[in-house]
């Protein structure tokens, strides 16, 4: 890989690829290089590397900040990713805590509901839903109702973070509007939260569906092959779960093959046998 100051580089792109062309380089790399494929000693630097980049080229803002800084001719790309987009203090177990991070204390999950902060955005969990989150490190749900605030209530986009109040706050039971106003994603209600187990993070993701698969539902992996807050493997107990168990069925799919193969062989053998014994 290419030096990890020029983000284009080590994601193979061109400094005026698509923003479909990043995230499929992206996606290619990090099955190529995840530590779980590739064994080298360096597969968690690589990863890491290769996740700082799709960080910043993915996001529209950071990348017009990397791109006039690159112009500049200034590589200094942590300077940069260390800018107004990311107000940095130490957090739980001596990571840095950036914006976009949670740490709710989920070791005593309430007997109703739990409730952290995550952004702007308070969330409300269920006694269950932060069970899940607590041992799954995965929890998928909506929120189509409008959120009650002193200002009024109103709508939260989980794509792009946008907020919008409610048209007629006294038509109570309306179905919830068909797409945000701003990115006019249709899956606007539908929420991701993720939780790490090494550094016990907890973050939201702004995709959910993979359009290249039919809008079919991403697994965590897929999006973050590494904890995006500490940088590690392993991080997600449900998909290490899933998996393990996709690895099991590939084995038992080589051990059947080459049964087979070693059954047809013998059948062979057998039937030359007896043709050269008669």
């Amino acid at each position: 890989m290419d030096t990890p100051n020029d983000y284009y580089a080590v994601l193979g792109v061109d400094s005026q690829a698509s923003a479909s062309s990043i995230k499929a380089a992206f996606k290619k790399l990090a099955l190529q290089y995840h530590p779980d494929v590739y064994k080298g000693m360096d597969a968690e630097e690589r990863m890491r590397k290769l996740l700082q980049a799709y960080q910043i080229l993915s996001d529209p803002v950071a990348r017009r900040e990397y791109d006039a800084q690159r112009k500049e001719g200034n590589r200094n790309a942590r300077g940069m990713s260390a800018g107004s987009a990311e107000a940095r203090k130490k957090g739980a177990g001596g990571y840095e805590e950036r914006e976009g991070y949670a740490f709710p204390d989920l070791r005593e999950t309430p007997v109703s509901t739990f409730s952290f902060k995550l952004g702007e955005f308070v969330y409300h969990l269920s006694s269950a839903q932060a069970e899940n989150l607590k041992w799954d490190g995965v929890l998928r749900g909506a929120t189509p109702e409008p959120v009650t605030a002193a200002a009024g209530p109103f709508y939260h986009c989980h794509r792009c973070h946008h907020r919008w109040p409610v048209s007629s706050p006294s038509s109570r039971g309306a179905p919830p509007p068909l797409s945000c106003p701003a990115c006019h994603a249709r899956d606007w209600a539908e929420y991701l939260l993720l939780r790490c187990t090494h550094c016990q993070a907890v973050f939201e993701s702004k995709e959910l569906r993979d359009p290249l698969r039919g809008n079919s539902l991403y697994h965590p992996y897929e999006l973050y092959p590494l904890c995006p807050h500490c940088r590690r493997s392993q991080w997600c107990p449900a998909e290490n779960g899933r998996v393990a168990a996709l690895r099991a069925a590939a084995a038992r799919r080589v051990t059947l093959l080459w049964g087979s193969v070693i059954g047809g062989c013998l059948l062979v053998i057998a039937v030359l046998a007896l043709v050269l014994l008669r």
